[in-house]
């Protein structure tokens, strides 16, 4: 299910963390951290989104991804 939040929320979180580790290599890379910032933007609004709809879902997603609130 690509399309529910929780799903969309982990696939950002993989690429948040991939492209995290690449800027710590690439300090230079601006347009990677364009797309980093984007990519938390999206995920910050994703889950304002999923708190407002499944509040014991957003708080399980949290909890499991290990992502501060």
């Amino acid at each position: 299910d690509s399309g529910s939040p929780a799903v969309q929320i982990a696939l950002l979180t993989e690429q948040i963390t991939n492209l995290t580790a690449h800027l710590k290599a690439n300090k230079k890379d601006h347009h990677s951290r364009r797309g980093l910032l984007i990519a938390v933007g999206k995920r910050r609004s994703l889950l304002d989104y999923l708190n407002r709809t499944d509040r014991d879902a957003y708080i399980k997603l949290i909890a499991s991804l290990g992502i501060r609130k």
